[in-house]
């Protein structure tokens, strides 16, 4: 089969955007290559290990076998006669990336889970199933890798049901187990499905098996029980011991995967024919965009609330969720059409940022390829060439009918490097080149250092920052030096405490006054910033109130206890005085940054340090030198657990004891051991290796 070209009257309830998410090595590259494999979008599949893959096209990802960004593909499936286009997003699965797998889940509608059958739910598994739930993303799991050694449908169940979700329900029973693997049974439809090898291309209905024939009856009367609570029509005619229809179950099933009262879950070997049932419950259970709300957004003038219909006749509207430097084209934004529809040629409105862009090209992703087309509509989602000032979550919509929708959140980077350009002419380069990165990825910033006049480069650890100077050198032909990793540590208050900031020049001829008090106290964790103007009888004039804040947040980017940002405060402005002539905006915002850092000094003012969560899987003979590692590393063991013939370790350690750990952790466990880890939450640094780092700031721990 060909593919197919884009068609704008494909109907919207035939439409599937999903997303393949995961925990790093489950396997969803090897899926999503087989998904475009068995819908005949490629008549060769290419492997991850031979760096062939459709959706890993950058060359760090073809060298490393590893996903780093999302990659756009389409293809198309026939359930009961009847055509779909399914557009899937493969996102990475190490934790240094997570924020593609964030933007992704925003505007896709439906995502499919992938979980190693050896292992089950892993760290990063529940990290991408709570951002799931975070935007209400309907999911589908499928237990993968069964065919290996140690692989276990059972056991995986069963660790998703207490990990992640007691409502996940089984829609197979595998047939034959591990390296004997050579099927499963349907539990809606009540059949079994055997293929002859891994390049069978068809699925061959058989007899099910005698040995499984009790344990598929019981779930599958377990699995009827859960669908016909859906839908009383059913309930009633289920306990009239009327028969269910494989077309009822499927609809009760469909009911409750859009509801978020089931997760239906299934299993085998992604390089086989099963992805075909796979694909037929991507189209049974995943929504269509037609399936969405409404989606709410607010008018940028009035505040008001605005709701828009996923229709082609409402206003267009459309969210941009990731933009790439393309040496070729240019720049490519992705965004997602929520309503209306857009023209290529055409001018559309960024009501984020206030102005007028104009839409070049337009075009359909398939990993690095483009289709181009010259409309897109609601439902969709595709890539503008040639927007300058548009950013990831700025919201492209009409002028006439303005609306920002709901901004993607991204996390905090936990980790900095120094860097600097290793020759005079790459100097000009870099900057250019760390502009361009910094718009494509939320989660990597960039700053300077005004103590040292070093340029820093911040990330979510340290394969992202390894990653981003490689892509420099590759992508930008500039190369660069680094220094070692620095710790992204944070400033906060302990107690309540006030201040007086008072600035007086009066030197003859216009002179400056501005005096102010604060009142600092720590804030909840995570809240954040929090400015509370509670002067009284005009004290200070209102139009010097934002200038006190501003001096507030510009003096908590550099603290107190050791120069590094301030988090988690609530700054009340209670009083003050003002001069009729020599008050000024300039004279109060230094009033205010003067009162916030003696208001700090005196609140008791502690250094904070990211604190990972860290799973090392080791075999059993190695624990006791594991969890001595991590002790010796200010770890705290929260929790070990076995899995097959291996050891689980969770623990919580302090981020700047971390540098190097998967080195130390293969000398350990003689190469057997692997480690995963992802930031945890902020915590209080001991009185003595704060005083450490006091001294040692500007120079790495």
């Amino acid at each position: 089969m060909a593919i197919q070209t884009y068609d704008v009257k494909f109907d919207l309830d035939k439409i599937r955007n999903i997303g393949i998410i995961a925990h790093i090595d489950a396997g969803k590259t090897t899926t999503t290559e087989r998904l475009l494999f068995f819908t005949g979008q490629k008549h060769k599949i290419g492997e991850v290990h031979e760096g062939a893959a459709t959706t890993d096209f950058m060359e760090q990802e073809q060298e490393r076998g590893i996903t780093i960004m999302s990659a756009a593909v389409t293809c198309f499936w026939k359930l009961d006669g009847v055509n779909h286009r399914i557009n899937i997003i493969d996102t990475p699965g190490h934790v240094d990336f997570t924020a593609e797998v964030e933007r992704s889940l925003r505007v896709l509608d439906g995502a499919v889970v992938i979980f190693d059958g050896k292992m089950g739910v892993e760290p990063q598994s529940e990290t991408v199933w709570r951002q799931a739930t975070k935007y209400g993303v309907p999911r589908i799991c499928f237990v993968n890798k069964l065919n290996l050694l140690g692989g276990d449908f059972d056991m995986s169940l069963a660790s998703i049901k207490e990990r992640l979700s007691p409502r996940a329900v089984p829609l197979v029973v595998p047939i034959g187990k591990e390296t004997q693997l050579r099927g499963f049974v349907d539990l809606i439809d009540m059949k079994a499905y055997i293929y002859d090898t891994v390049e069978s291309l068809d699925l061959k209905e058989s007899p099910i098996p005698d040995d499984l024939k009790a344990k598929v009856q019981m779930l599958r009367d377990e699995l009827v029980e859960k669908l016909v609570e859906q839908d009383d029509a059913l309930m009633e005619k289920f306990f009239a011991g009327q028969d269910l229809s494989t077309a009822e179950l499927r609809m009760a099933l469909r009911k409750g995967t859009l509801s978020g009262n089931l997760f239906p879950v299934l299993g085998g070997d992604s390089r086989t024919v099963i992805v075909n049932k796979l694909l037929d419950y991507i189209t049974v259970c995943l929504p269509s965009p037609k399936d969405l709300p409404p989606v709410k957004g607010i008018h940028p003038k009035t505040g008001a609330e605005v709701e828009r219909k996923l229709e082609d006749t409402e206003p267009f509207s459309s969210l941009v969720f990731k933009i790439v430097s393309d040496p070729h084209i240019g720049t490519l934004s992705y965004f997602r059409v929520y309503s209306g529809k857009i023209e290529a040629g055409s001018y559309v409105y960024n009501s984020t940022k206030n102005l007028r862009e104009r839409v070049g090209r337009l075009v359909l992703m398939h990993a690095k390829d483009r289709e181009e087309v010259n409309m897109l509509r609601a439902g969709d989602i595709g890539a503008i060439v040639g927007l300058k000032d548009s950013y990831t979550g700025d919201t492209l919509c009409e002028e006439s009918s303005p609306i920002i929708l709901e901004q993607i959140q991204f996390a905090e980077p936990v980790i900095s490097q120094a860097i600097e350009p290793a020759t005079k002419s790459d100097e000009e380069k870099m900057g250019m080149a760390l502009a361009r990165l910094v718009k494509e990825d939320p989660t990597f910033k960039v700053s300077s250092n005004h103590e040292t006049g070093q340029t820093l480069i911040s990330g979510m650890g340290e394969l992202h920052l390894e990653i981003m100077v490689d892509r420099l050198k590759r992508e930008y032909n500039v190369v660069a030096n680094v220094g070692k990793p620095q710790v992204a540590y944070r400033e906060t208050v302990k107690v309540v405490s006030e201040a007086e900031g008072k600035y007086i020049k009066q030197s003859g001829g216009k002179g400056q006054y501005g005096h102010c008090y604060l009142r600092v106290e720590p804030n909840e964790s995570g809240k954040g910033f929090e400015f509370v103007n509670a002067i009284k009888g005009g004290a200070i004039p209102r139009e010097y109130i934002p200038a006190i804040e501003k001096g507030v947040v510009e003096t908590m980017q550099s603290g107190v206890v050791a120069g590094y940002p301030v988090v988690d405060v609530k700054v009340t402005l209670y009083d003050g005085s003002y001069h009729d002539v020599d008050s000024s905006e300039a004279a109060f915002k230094v009033a205010g940054s003067m009162a916030f850092k003696d208001a700090c000094k005196a609140a008791s003012p502690v250094l904070l340090e990211p604190i990972m969560n860290v799973e090392v899987v080791t075999p059993d003979k190695f624990v006791g030198d594991v969890t001595g590692s991590l002790s010796s590393k200010r770890g705290q063991i929260q929790k070990t657990e076995i899995r097959g013939n291996l050891h689980a370790i969770n623990a919580k350690v302090p981020l700047s004891e971390l540098f190097g750990y998967t080195t130390e952790l293969r000398s350990i466990t003689s190469g057997r051991g692997s480690a995963v880890m992802e930031p945890s939450n902020y915590a209080e640094v001991p009185r003595n290796i704060a005083e450490e780092i006091s001294l040692g700031r500007g120079k790495g721990k």
